[in-house]
């Protein structure tokens, strides 16, 4: 027997809007039914103040019209707030759910790692408010102007259906003839925006090389497939948007004449007044259905962002509440560690084990590509493992909480990130800043005479990704924002990359400072000027471990195996054909 799937986490945050809608609808058919009220108001015109020919009644049923009107005003204003609260309520139950998703899109590597989900989210919410869902809410008061049509002459009533017939296979046909094109088109338009972002994250290389001329170009073919596939779902939509309206009014016309010819044949209830408002009906009738068929793109655009947005939420699902877990010490286990890039189908890393008490300092060394900047990763949380675990005192790092884990955590990426702000800002991680704290890190660094010697000093704006800062400073920024705080374990990937010798005395300086206290370091480097504070080494070669242990007797077995293979005799090349085994 199956078992009927839950709905998503989307469909569920709009199913609670229900009270709002339920609301907004009968506003919405009060509303419609006041619209009446001209119709109502020229039949009495006729019908009373014509024949009696009386001023006072004229006077009253201009009041009670212009009443009418304004109550109808205020009907339409009170659906509007409703549905702006509506899209409020959705926006604060989902605002954080999906910048979640997308922060963790973009870390695990995945589709939807972007801005565009965003305004995937934005389009849904607006839509609460737009004509096309105003128009649905407006549907069930057609289906009374229909019975009252019906009630005027049955063969008006069917006219209209046949007239609302011909509205739906309209919007059929448009759905059917512009879909293609419009979803092509917003592909389009989002790869050129992520290429135009892109763009605009390389300026200075493309600038100083001379690129800009022919990525211009890749981004205009973009813009112009985009441009192109749009225009082709507007020429479409554009004509089917003529042909509705033209048959709404056509259809006015036509029940008019139609009521006409009833009348002539003594078929029409009501008289000949009934003539003119069978047609009023009748055009009321099929007003929804033109809303929507002419608004069709805003709705096509809401489904394909609907749809977007729930493939990120099910690709990412809400991390489940994890139980508090105490402060960590510091002691980190690897075991078994095998992983790949989130995605990837190589392994990076293959087989890693080692243990690190509280207050010992690794450097991990190894060629380009042997899978440091991976293990770094694998070691904060950010990646997950294939297999084996990443420990932190018995707990998995990667499932730990990082809201809770992530204070007694240091981390300095390989590509230093700094965020616009101040520098006190950066430092303390854009939580509550410490001024002691922040003076500590930078003092730790080297950082504190340069900061001392801005205006602003430590409230210093650094500018878009610190644009304000040199590399060397932008780096010490960085390494100060790792220890902050005096985590338990701190993880370096090439911290040193482009700091002078100062800096390097600096951090080597910061990192016996916190060793003292029983920070544990994970140091991942080319350069040998780190190796003097480090108490281990571990040396890395396309993700296998090669060599671990103590600092001094790693670096011996290197020196022992490098002799010899200085002192082995060259070896005779081989002849054509052989197979040459691997080193």
């Amino acid at each position: 027997m199956s078992t009927l799937k839950p709905p998503s986490e989307l469909r569920q945050a709009v199913m609670s809007l229900r009270p709002y809608f339920v609301r907004a609808a009968w506003f919405s058919i009060f509303s419609s039914l006041l619209g009446l009220a001209p119709s109502g108001y020229m039949l009495e015109v006729y019908d009373r103040v014509v024949n009696s020919r009386s001023h006072l009644t004229l006077v009253m049923l201009t009041l009670v019209v212009l009443g009418a009107y304004m109550l109808m005003e205020v009907l339409e204003w009170a659906r509007a707030e409703i549905m702006h609260e509506a899209g409020l309520k959705l926006d604060e139950q989902m605002r954080n759910r999906v910048f979640s998703a997308i922060f963790e899109a973009n870390l695990k590597r995945i589709p939807g790692g972007s801005l565009q989900p965003l305004n995937d989210f934005r389009t849904l919410r607006d839509f609460l408010g737009s004509p096309p869902l105003l128009a649905l809410m407006e549907a069930p008061v057609s289906l009374v102007f229909l019975a009252l049509v019906f009630a005027i002459s049955p063969v008006l009533g069917w006219s209209a259906i046949v007239g609302s017939m011909l509205q739906v296979f309209i919007g059929w046909l448009n759905e059917r003839n512009t879909q293609p094109p419009l979803v092509a088109a917003n592909r389009s338009a989002i790869a050129a925006q992520q290429y135009a972002d892109g763009s605009l994250r390389n300026a200075q290389v493309i600038e100083s090389m001379g690129m800009l001329r022919d990525i211009h170009r890749r981004w205009m073919d973009k813009q112009r497939e985009f441009l192109g596939l749009q225009a082709i779902a507007s020429d479409r939509a554009g004509g089917y948007q003529a042909l509705t309206k033209f048959l709404q009014t056509t259809m006015g016309s036509l029940l008019l004449g139609l009521g006409a010819w009833l009348l002539l044949h003594n078929q029409l209830n009501g008289g000949a007044g009934m003539m003119i408002i069978g047609s009023l009906l009748g055009g009321k009738v099929l007003a929804p259905l033109v809303q929507i068929v002419t608004q069709w793109r805003t709705v096509v655009n809401v489904r394909d962002a609907w749809q977007r947005l729930e493939g990120l939420l099910a690709t990412v699902p809400a991390k489940q509440e994890t139980m508090p877990l105490p402060a960590p010490r510091g002691l980190l286990q690897v075991e078994a560690l095998v992983a790949s890039a989130p995605n990837g189908g190589v392994a990076i890393i293959k087989n890693v084990a080692f243990s690190l008490p509280p207050g010992e300092v690794l450097a991990v060394v190894g060629p380009s590509a042997s899978g440091k900047t991976t293990l770094a990763r694998l070691l904060i949380g950010l990646w997950p493992a294939a297999s084996g675990k990443v420990r932190l005192d018995g707990a998995d790092v990667f499932t730990w909480d990082k809201s809770e884990l992530g204070p007694h955590l240091g981390y300095l990426p390989q590509g230093v990130e700094l965020l616009e702000g101040t520098l006190a800002e950066n430092i303390a991680r854009f939580g509550e800043v410490e001024p002691a704290k922040v003076k500590a890190a930078a003092r730790a660094v080297g950082l504190h005479d340069f900061i001392m010697s801005l205006p602003q000093g430590y409230e210093s704006p650094i500018g878009r990704e610190g644009a304000m800062l040199s590399g060397g400073q932008r780096q010490r920024v960085a390494l100060a924002r790792a220890i902050y705080g005096d985590p338990v374990l701190v993880v370096l990937d090439e911290p040193n990359s482009s700091l002078d010798e100062a800096g390097d005395a600096a951090l080597a300086a910061a990192i016996l400072e916190l060793k003292t206290r029983g920070t544990t370091f994970v140091i991942m480097t080319h350069r040998t000027s780190v190796l003097a504070v480090a108490d281990k080494m571990l040396v890395l070669r396309d993700g296998v471990m090669q060599a671990f242990g103590p600092r001094n007797d790693v670096l011996a077995a290197l020196r022992q195996a490098s002799e010899q293979a200085a002192a082995a005799p060259p070896a005779s090349p081989a002849p054509p054909g052989t197979l040459v085994p691997a080193a």
